[in-house]
């Protein structure tokens, strides 16, 4: 059977790439907009920053711990039906958000329902596309990625009008029509893999006389192996060494992105400038994110995608260590600039990395597991940098701890790289 692919039928992995830029678009988009709500939903239920950002923490706990759990369920449901169930959770939450009475209800709806509903469509959005490719998996994730910095370039600024027009509970509202209209789109393009699908010449590897699949070159004939064997394999990559080191690294890396996203807002009105200029820098981020991912994205397919996370992320750190040096709006887009593009740069690899390292075998229950390093970072670099702004009244140490932890990070993803080598 010829595997070229007719110039009247694009392969399928560039519709399937776009489902999934629609699913980090709304994930992201909706989580990382929280910094544009904070004020508003502080003064509401009377609660401090450091207070307030809990709701966030939970979201971003319940995002990547029941990431962990989604995995395994679409690995062996499929991923169409686990994104159905996912819009409808998330809407559900959205929703609840809305009609919160007390704080109690902001933090079971917006943090637990709409965090759980966000864990099942990161899981698709993520760890589907290396499933269909892999001489390109760089630029096709970068691409279904970039949905992540274009959602911030859009829900943002979109969330920040709302709210001035009609308060923050009506902006969830409307935010939920959007997500299940964006949502419903993407589950209806989605596919798990290739399986009948043509593939293009080159983009995985062949063996003799097989047609080109992406599972090592012929149609996979490995069974569905029981929930006990599955979890087995799964325990086995989660006991290496290269795997805590993966994961620890991650959790330092990405304490610059929560605390950025969390509080540049606030900290921009704090050092006085404007809150517009704050969900400006934030918004910039967003649009440079895009951008770097599918730039670099591209790029780290012939330069070496450890090399480019690695890279990115020290630059994530260092220009998080100058922020509470920029006291003018310039300085501060400068610094969502370079944040943007580096942030994008790694945010890219997340699941190629994953697979480069680890395998395509269980790749959605594995990168959901690694992925319990955002829910501990995400978790507490906000809430510890609230805090310390409660007490010190400045951010300046939650900038530069979350800068070093950057870097240190950035070595770490190196050093399991050399392990899996050897």
């Amino acid at each position: 059977m010829s595997i070229a692919i007719s110039m009247n039928r694009p392969y399928y992995g560039w519709i399937v790439v776009l489902a999934c830029f629609l699913g980090s678009f709304v994930i992201f988009g909706l989580s990382y907009s929280f910094g544009v709500f904070l004020e508003r939903m502080a003064t509401d239920f009377a609660r401090s920053r450091g207070v307030t950002t809990i709701a966030f923490g939970v979201q971003t706990l319940l995002l990547y711990v029941g990431a962990v759990l989604v995995g395994v369920f679409v690995d062996r449901l499929g991923t169409r039906r686990m994104l159905a169930v996912g819009t409808v959770v998330l809407c559900l939450g959205l929703l609840w958000t809305s009609v919160a009475t007390s704080w109690l209800t902001v933090v079971l709806a917006y943090g637990v329902v709409t965090g759980f509903g966000m864990s099942i469509v990161y899981v698709v959005a993520y760890a589907t596309v290396p499933r269909w490719f892999d001489r390109r998996a760089g630029f096709a994730g970068g691409v279904a990625s970039a949905g992540l910095g274009a959602g911030m370039l859009v829900v943002a600024p979109a969330a920040t009008a709302l709210i001035d027009r009609v308060g923050w509970r009506s902006s969830f509202l409307v935010l939920a029509g959007v997500v299940a209209v964006l949502l419903l789109v993407a589950t209806l393009l989605i596919r798990d893999e290739p399986t009948a699908e043509p593939v293009p010449a080159g983009e995985f590897p062949r063996s003799r006389g097989g047609e080109a699949t992406p599972n090592g070159g012929q149609r996979s004939t490995r069974t569905q192996p029981s929930l006990r064997a599955q979890f087995g394999e799964i325990c086995a990559v989660a006991r290496s060494p290269s795997f805590g080191l993966v994961f620890v690294g991650w959790i330092l890396i990405y304490t610059t992105m929560y605390i950025v996203f969390v509080h540049l807002v606030v900290h921009a009105s704090d050092i006085g400038l404007s809150r517009t200029a704050g969900a400006t820098a934030l918004a910039l981020i967003g649009g440079a994110n895009a951008i770097g991912r599918v730039g670099i994205g591209y790029a780290s397919d012939y330069v070496g995608r450890v090399r480019v996370f690695a890279g990115c992320s020290t630059v994530m750190g260092v220009s998080t260590l100058a922020l509470p040096a920029l006291e003018t709006t310039t300085a501060l887009l400068g610094f969502a600039l370079v944040f943007g593009l580096a942030y994008g740069g790694n945010g890219a690899l997340l699941a190629p990395l994953t697979s480069d390292l680890f395998g395509r075998e269980n790749l959605n229950a594995v990168f959901g597991l690694v992925s319990g390093a955002f829910a501990l970072s995400g978790l507490t670099a906000p809430f510890l940098a609230g805090v310390g702004y409660d007490v010190l009244g400045t951010y300046t140490p939650a900038f530069v701890s979350a800068g070093l932890a950057a870097v240190v990070g950035a070595a770490a993803i190196i050093a399991a790289k050399r392990l899996e080598a050897t």
